[in-house]
């Protein structure tokens, strides 16, 4: 395992239920210690960014609504009030350590599309180079679906992705992944994941009661993370100095990066949220993408969604996932050729538009790790 100090970027997620006392306010004892620890990580020279839940829970303590169930309008109502003073809590919290901050709100469609992802990179980018720490949250107000447990793990992830992040720290009312759920019975904790199978999916739990996470999205995260080269850590933030706790190695989860130098494209393509597709495929197309080689039509036995030419797709074998990538050819063109030779398409389709359904570059075969 790695230790926080040997990471020159670093994400810490902060869960609501650490960071808001319920039906109160702010926790503003945690905050200190956080950015006590933060400002100690900051001095060894290390870039961090923040992902803060807590807009909604702060909006509810001003509307008075701490115990109800908000509809999705009202839960968006509750993030626009919530959210000034969640950034203005963070703000004066760093202000005492001479540390500036900047407020970063997105949502997670927003790192689906590629032309936003490259913006909001940019703008993050900018702002580490003028050592200013992004206090991001996910833009609530404009959500167009419910508002979902985990959003800000898995946004987390995300960013993490987006800037090429060392690691990911997911501060949370827990201390990590544990066997079995350790609010029903005692378990052990496990240390270090190097491979997230499906016996560690079974180990994750339910939601929490307040804010948005949970160790089923935590795993989710873990995902979406440690496949862009990032290593990721669940803890608990309810120890004193919960950060400088992890740096010694006492408390959390770890998990082990499942790819390394995989270049900035297919980072995004692996950490994709919103796959619009999937593209089955047949042996010999299969055994084409484990030797590296673009998925061509003749390989393809069926498709299913709605996808348009350069979204994100899922492709399958035996129904199983073995890779992602970027299709050159939406669902309603992609049916007419399945199964055709490459030099076909053209007479079927009326024009060629690339030769490969998807490009090499623009696929993420799993365990792929090489950069391009």
């Amino acid at each position: 395992m790695k230790s926080i100090s040997d990471s020159n970027r670093v994400i810490i997620k902060i869960g609501s239920s650490l960071l808001i006392n319920k039906g109160s306010g702010i926790n503003a004892k945690f905050l200190d210690e956080v950015v006590e620890d933060i400002s100690s990580l900051k001095k060894e020279g290390i870039e961090i960014l923040i992902v803060s839940s807590g807009a909604i829970e702060l909006g509810k303590v001003e509307l008075n609504k701490t115990n109800e169930k908000l509809t999705l309008s009202e839960s968006q109502a509750a993030s626009s009030i919530g959210q000034i003073k969640l950034i203005n809590a963070w703000k004066s919290a760093f202000e005492k350590k001479n540390i500036l901050t900047a407020q970063i709100l997105i949502t997670a469609e927003d790192t689906e599309n590629r032309k936003r992802f490259l913006n909001a990179r940019t703008t993050i980018e900018e702002l580490l180079k003028d050592n200013f720490i992004p206090i991001i949250n996910e833009n609530d107000t404009v959500a167009t679906s419910e508002i979902k447990y985990g959003d800000n793990d898995r946004l987390a992830a995300r960013i993490a992705g987006m800037v090429s992040a060392d690691c990911l720290l997911l501060l949370s009312n827990v201390n990590g992944l544990h066997e079995k759920d350790p609010n029903i019975e005692k378990s052990e904790i496990i240390l270090e994941v190097e491979n997230i199978d499906q016996n560690i999916i079974d180990m994750a739990g339910t939601a929490s009661p307040m804010g948005t996470g949970g160790m089923k999205t935590k795993i989710e995260a873990a995902k979406i993370a440690t496949k862009t080269g990032c290593y990721m850590i669940i803890s608990s933030g309810t120890n004193k100095r919960p950060i400088s706790s992890v740096k010694k190695g006492e408390v959390g989860t770890w998990f082990s990066p499942q790819s390394k130098n995989i270049n900035a494209l297919k980072s995004w393509i692996s950490g994709s949220i919103n796959t619009t597709g999937i593209i089955h495929i047949d042996e010999g197309a299969s055994k084409a993408l484990d030797l590296g080689n673009s998925l061509l039509s003749v390989g393809i036995s069926r498709c299913e969604g709605n996808f348009d030419k350069g979204d994100a797709v899922i492709i399958k074998y035996k129904d199983n996932e073995i890779a992602r990538g970027l299709t050159n050819y939406n669902f309603q063109d992609l049916t007419k050729i399945i199964g055709k030779k490459s030099e076909e398409i053209e007479e079927i389709l009326g024009y060629l538009d690339k030769t490969e359904v998807i490009h090499r570059n623009n696929l993420v075969y799993s365990g792929d790790n090489e950069e391009d």
